[in-house]
Parts: structure tokens; C-alpha cells; sequence
């Protein structure tokens, strides 16, 4: 099993942490941003959209983080980390596509001026538009953590992974953050993990 990506792209970090969470043997290959490789022919050839995330398992090629990391569960995972019984998968994977489709504009606006633009670059009506968007999101998690331990349900599965790797930055940042308790208990277990540790809580730059 092979993976390609930068270990600082919040997409790849997903997708390390599965495979960290369900112990796969797997090469780490360094793609994108400095590293290059994602121009080449060879890697258009595996993926023609020329961005990582992307995994080679024997003979299938996947990209797009979401569905490498539902494929490894359910390849590879097991109860209560990939449930079987569809009605609790389907409650952990609607937190999968909201974390990533309703995070995308506004953690965006937020993380690359706050971290990877130079202070000369940086659009601060974007940043502070982006932070006010992604606290409002962030209370949404915290109630939905208000009644439930994990968002995969009763216990830490898939579904706790997309947010997850937001959350690393969105704790990391030197931003105010209006009090979420019940995100920051959930983000402290996280922490705990030794594989959240290995592969999410690495440099955001």
C-alpha cells in the first residue's frame, strides 16, 4: 500500500490517521507543494487531477480523502471503527461530508491567511469572515458532542476523522475561539491517540 501526500495538508492527514487508526503497513510517499511529484506523468497517471491525497492498494487507485478513508474502513477496519450495521455507519458518515463540504470556504479563508499567506498577502476581511464562519460550525459539532462522546456515536470511529483534522489546526492557531467544552473534551481525547498523534498533529506549514 502506497500514499501519497504532504503531511501537512489537512486532505492527506485523513487519510495517514485511517491507516495509523486501523495499523496498516503502508509507504508514505512526499507529494505535493515542495515536494513536487504531482506534476509528473507518472503520478497524472494514477491521478489526472494532479492534487493528494491518493492511494495505491494493489490494483486499485483511489484519491479524493473522504473515499480513501471509507474504503480502508470498510476494506480494512472493524466494529466499532467501521460499524457493519448501516444505520450506524450512516450516522458516522454524515459527519465525514459535513466536516468537509461545510468546513471547505470558510477553513480555507482562515487557514491560508492565517498560515500560509505572508502578512503582505493576507486578506484579513477573508481571515476574520472565515474564523467567525468556522466558530459558528464548530458550536454545531459541540452541541451534537453535548449529547454523544464521539460523532461516529458512542464510540470513536471514521466519522470523528475529517473534523478531526481540522480541529488540529483550528486548535493550533493562534486565533480566539469562542469556549466549545464539549469540542475541547473531545479534541483532548484526540490528542490521546497515539495515531492522531503520528499523523495529524504534525507542522501546519
Amino acid at each position: 500500500m502506497k500514499i501519497w501526500g504532504r503531511d501537512n495538508s489537512t486532505n492527506v492527514r485523513k487519510v495517514l490517521w485511517c491507516a495509523e487508526e486501523i495499523g496498516l503497513a503502508y509507504e508514505h510517499i512526499p507529494a505535493g507543494g515542495t515536494f513536487g511529484v504531482v506534476g509528473s506523468e507518472t503520478f497524472r497517471a494514477l491521478n489526472p487531477n494532479g492534487l493528494v491525497p491518493c492511494l495505491q492498494d494493489r490494483d486499485l487507485v483511489l484519491w479524493e480523502s473522504n473515499v480513501i478513508v471509507r474504503y480502508l474502513a470498510r476494506e480494512y477496519g472493524a466494529a466499532p471503527f467501521a460499524p457493519s450495521d448501516p444505520h450506524k455507519w450512516a450516522m458516522a458518515d454524515k459527519w465525514m461530508d459535513w466536516a468537509s463540504l461545510s468546513f471547505a470556504v470558510p477553513f480555507r479563508d482562515l487557514f491560508w491567511n492565517m498560515v500560509r499567506s505572508t502578512p503582505e498577502q493576507r486578506d484579513d476581511a477573508a481571515m476574520q469572515r472565515g474564523l467567525a464562519q468556522c466558530a459558528t460550525l464548530m458550536g454545531i459539532a459541540n452541541d451534537a458532542l453535548s449529547q454523544s462522546a464521539w460523532l461516529s456515536g458512542t464510540e470513536f470511529g471514521f466519522g470523528d476523522i475529517p473534523l478531526g483534522c481540522i480541529a488540529y489546526a483550528w486548535f493550533t492557531m493562534p486565533i480566539e475561539r469562542p469556549a466549545h467544552p464539549a469540542l475541547e473534551a473531545w479534541y483532548a481525547c484526540l490528542c490521546d491517540r497515539p495515531a492522531y498523534r503520528r499523523a495529524v498533529m504534525t507542522a501546519l506549514t
